[in-house]
């Protein structure tokens, strides 16, 4: 037997504030007296009437508050194509059936392809690719369809 185990026996009650006189907890129900803090309940972020932080903040009030709506494509570097054999063409099933990037979320966003690393094998890459990217799939004697 322990004593965190066991259950407990008799719950207390909610204190009944307001009820008379008799009760002990009457007239201003353990508030004391006069004040703010008497009369009503006091908003958590009320400042005792000085200026609000909210108010005291610069205008852009929120982390990229006028950021495009348009989320940005999948980037995919050269580098990771080298996991495709030779003569392979490159599309957004392709890169989900190698695992690089996931189907519903590439197909929804778009796919990249960025010219960071080395590419050895010549494939044919039919997504948007920067030129760098583009330079790099035609030496190494693949082509770009975009």
């Amino acid at each position: 037997m322990n004593l965190t185990h066991v259950e407990k026996l008799k719950t207390k009650s909610k204190k009944r504030v307001g009820q008379g006189h008799g009760s002990g907890r009457g007239k201003t129900s353990g508030r004391g007296t006069k004040g703010q803090k008497a009369r009503n309940t006091v908003a958590i972020y009320f400042e005792g009437g000085a200026l609000p932080l909210t108010k005291r903040l610069p205008f852009l009030r929120g982390k990229g508050r006028n950021r495009s709506l348009q989320e940005k494509a999948y980037i995919v570097n050269v580098q990771s194509l080298n996991v495709f054999p030779k003569g392979t063409s490159v599309t957004i099933e392709t890169l989900a059936k190698q695992g690089i990037v996931q189907l519903d979320l590439a197909k929804q966003k778009g796919v990249k392809i960025l010219g960071d690393g080395e590419l050895g094998v010549a494939l044919t890459v039919k997504l948007p690719t920067s030129k760098g990217a583009a330079a790099k799939i035609e030496k190494a004697g693949g082509t770009v369809e975009a």
